[in-house]
């Protein structure tokens, strides 16, 4: 079945843009990168931020983002830094007494669900395209997460994704031109081939430089409207 252009308008604020149409040619598409926080499950950095803070004492709202972090949570993201070791900056830094089971819970506190129409949205996309996730992530987040939204229900990560690229196992982290080099070498597919999904305006921009068709996504999108016309099966959904 061949799949049809679809139009849209793409609301950008990178440099001093303003809107202007974009459209993603779905029959030249035959690979879907999602990014993770923000486009598939729900974030809420405030109430992370707040957890942290009521166990340690400490403000890490400058090295804690919803797209990139800093300083030990990049290097734990990038996979530089092992889970102990992690626990035991966020423990040095602490003004109180911290386990690392506390420090865990806090730190996971950042993500919430995955919608169930998402989740169904994956099953459907993936019966014409090839789907993979792209994610700045780190070992709490994942098993988190996916304990959670994916592996449940009788089904597994696999069934959602042909590929999970986790920057904290390959040891790269989204925007740098790098992680996108790299998973189109080993996923085989030329960028023009490639849809690129991300709420993160940096990333867009480094993807969209580099040949990829791109979408950014707003707070809690739904993505359905978006695959409508290629995909008979949203609407029932």
């Amino acid at each position: 079945k061949r799949m049809q252009r679809y139009s849209f308008s793409w609301i950008s604020a990178i440099g001093n843009s303003k809107n202007f149409k974009g459209m993603i040619d779905f029959s030249s598409i035959k690979a879907l990168f999602f990014d993770f926080g923000g486009v598939l499950i729900n974030l809420d950095k405030q109430l992370c931020l707040d957890n942290l803070y009521k166990i340690t004492g400490c403000d890490f709202s400058e090295m804690v983002s919803n797209y990139r972090q800093s300083g030990i949570f990049l290097r734990f993201e990038k996979g530089l830094a092992t889970e102990q070791e992690f626990y035991d900056e966020i423990r040095t830094a602490s003004k109180y007494p911290v386990t690392d089971e506390q420090i865990r819970d806090a730190w996971a506190s950042f993500l919430l669900n995955v919608p169930e129409e998402k989740k169904h949205l994956l099953l459907a996309l993936r019966k014409h395209f090839k789907v993979f996730m792209l994610s700045n992530t780190n070992v709490v987040h994942v098993n988190y997460s996916m304990n959670r939204n994916f592996d449940i229900d009788g089904h597994s990560r696999y069934d959602y994704f042909d590929k999970c690229y986790f920057s904290n196992e390959i040891h790269m982290a989204k925007p740098d031109p790098e992680i996108f080099e790299y998973i189109l070498k080993d996923s085989g597919f030329k960028p023009e081939e490639c849809l690129f999904l991300d709420d993160g305006e940096k990333n867009i921009e480094v993807a969209s430089t580099m040949g990829f068709q791109t979408y950014l996504v707003q707070p809690r999108e739904d993505l359905r409207p978006l695959f409508g016309t290629v995909l008979d099966t949203v609407k029932t959904l």
